[in-house]
């Protein structure tokens, strides 16, 4: 291993100072290439009509990284930094398809003895009573050139980086990349030009891991402490409930950073519907469950799952009242807007309630012990039986109870009964879809239509819990617009009560459920 590198002298600035707030935050995209010793970033002008193109500047960068002892940030592939002159650094995955990463960065203030509470607070479902602490120290010499349109702004950034892994005062290991950043959406077209000229100068496709993960190698790039068992045609039940555990349980901690952050209303969905999953999975297995085991998740999944549905519901009426703005007169959307923010602000004080309960102990204790049910649920003896059998057989439990629910109906429902049958209707999606890795093609066509009734009947519940929100908001002059509003709302629930046995009757055909014995 040879010594550490000298530092080159740059003119490339620090970055600008930091308004006074805890955090900023942008979206990170960018695509990353492996480079060679020899590498040299190409000429990039012409590369495309009122683009021009920065020099080279060289900077040296000195990062710390932070993590648990076991790297469980960066098994889930997140990453925490110190970065000498720039401060705290905060990147959290998202989802999206296509080979451009897409990563939340956000930005902390804070002295460099330890890492900021505000950035531990968004990774705590992760890290729970584990410490972070300083895992790894890389020093990277940069080479960067900027894209810039004619109006100055910086459209891409494409960076060499020759990373080097430092262990005390020596060189542990080194490794190179290149990275295409896009700041700006305008920047998309300039993405296939760049990496054609990159790759023609000898760049190639590489690893798309964060450079920590490189450098700590095997046991940063581990699985993170959830993760779905591959299934075998021999698979028990109780293998089976290990998987959707563990499915459902990597859905809610990977959205659980965005819950805290608030910044995209997908993540308090996705907790949702991911917490209602596994209530619903934890009642279709019961009969190979221990009934102490199960009922206490349940009720501390129902209590966070309240928390979530507070803030969800809120968010969804904000959306639908918007909605409707297009069906009134110009002159009512001033006040559709403001029935909107008031339901949105509503939400914004039931998330700050939903994130200080999700900071407490309940929350954190739940939170080991799904991580533990993913890996170890409580089972009995039942669950020892052969999947492909028993499971149909517990989807066949759920869809029955709805099939009895729904011929019990009269002619005239009540909203509540509706109600009632989208709760059935969803643990038999459920069911059905916990179903599918040992029954395959048909348990999905019937989980599809079991989801579509599940979709109608939602519906009709947005409706009518709108109509009410509506009749205790629109007092005084908000009286004739939101009368405007619950009138449309009216004639939606009308719509989905006309529509959902249509929906039930595609649902309940034999040949759908032949599967189920």
């Amino acid at each position: 291993m040879g010594s550490m590198p000298s530092r080159p002298s740059s003119s490339w600035p620090k970055r600008a100072p930091r308004r006074p707030t805890d955090r900023q935050r942008m979206l990170e995209r960018e695509v990353k290439l492996a480079a060679p010793p020899a590498f040299t970033l190409p000429d990039l002008d012409d590369l495309a009509a009122a683009v021009e193109t920065t020099p080279v500047d060289e900077h040296r960068l000195e990062t710390v990284y932070y993590d648990t002892p076991d790297l469980r940030l960066a098994r889930w592939d997140c990453n925490l930094r110190l970065r000498h002159g720039e401060g705290w650094t905060l990147k959290l995955p998202t989802t999206g398809d296509g080979p451009v990463l897409a990563r939340r960065e956000l930005e902390f203030q804070g002295d460099s003895s330890r890492p900021p509470d505000a950035a531990v607070a968004l990774v705590i479902g992760y890290t729970r009573r584990s410490a972070l602490v300083p895992v790894a120290t890389l020093s990277t010499l940069r080479r960067r050139v900027q894209l810039k349109g004619r109006d100055g702004a910086v459209l891409a950034e494409v960076v060499d980086d020759d990373v080097s892994v430092i262990q005390g005062l020596r060189v542990q290991s080194r490794f190179r990349e290149v990275e295409v950043e896009l700041r700006d959406p305008a920047a998309e077209r300039l993405l296939e030009p760049i990496l054609a000229r990159l790759r023609g100068a000898g760049a190639a496709d590489g690893d798309q891991s964060s450079k920590l993960s490189r450098a700590l190698g095997a046991r940063a790039t581990a699985a993170p402490e959830v993760e779905p068992i591959q299934l075998n045609p021999d698979a028990t039940a109780g293998d089976l409930l290990r998987h959707v555990i563990a499915v459902s349980v990597a859905s809610l901690m990977r959205h659980d950073p965005g819950v805290r952050l608030g910044d995209d209303p997908e993540d308090v969905h996705r907790a949702r519907v991911a917490t209602r999953r596994l209530r619903s999975q934890l009642r279709t297995f019961r009969t190979m469950l221990d009934p102490a085991w199960a009922n206490s998740l349940r009720e501390d999944l129902r209590w966070l799952g309240t928390g979530l549905g507070s803030v969800r519901d809120k968010q969804v009426m904000s959306q639908r009242l918007r909605g409707r703005t297009p069906a009134l007169a110009p002159e009512d959307a001033p006040m559709v807007a403001e029935l909107a923010d008031e339901l949105q602000t509503e939400s914004e004080e039931a998330r700050a309630r939903l994130v200080l309960d999700m900071r407490a102990d309940r929350f954190l204790d739940l939170i080991e012990r799904l991580v533990e049910a993913s890996r170890a649920p409580a089972v009995t003896a039942e669950a020892q039986q052969p999947a492909a059998t028993a499971v149909p057989t517990l989807a066949a439990a759920d869809w029955k109870r709805l099939r009895k629910a729904v011929r019990g109906l009269s002619n005239h429902p009540t909203d509540q009964e509706l109600h009632r049958i989208r709760i059935l209707s969803k643990r038999t999606r459920y069911a059905a879809e916990a179903g599918e890795p040992v029954a395959g093609k048909v348990a999905s066509r019937f989980a599809e239509r079991a989801a579509a009734l599940q979709d109608v009947l939602g519906d009709h519940q947005d409706s009518v819990t709108a109509q009410r929100w509506l009749r205790d908001a629109g007092k005084g002059e908000r009286a004739f617009t939101a009368g405007e509003l619950c009138a449309i709302e009216r004639e939606a629930a009308a719509t989905d009560r006309a529509e959902w046995p249509r929906v039930w009757k595609k649902l309940d055909r034999k040949r759908l459920r032949r599967w189920m014995i």
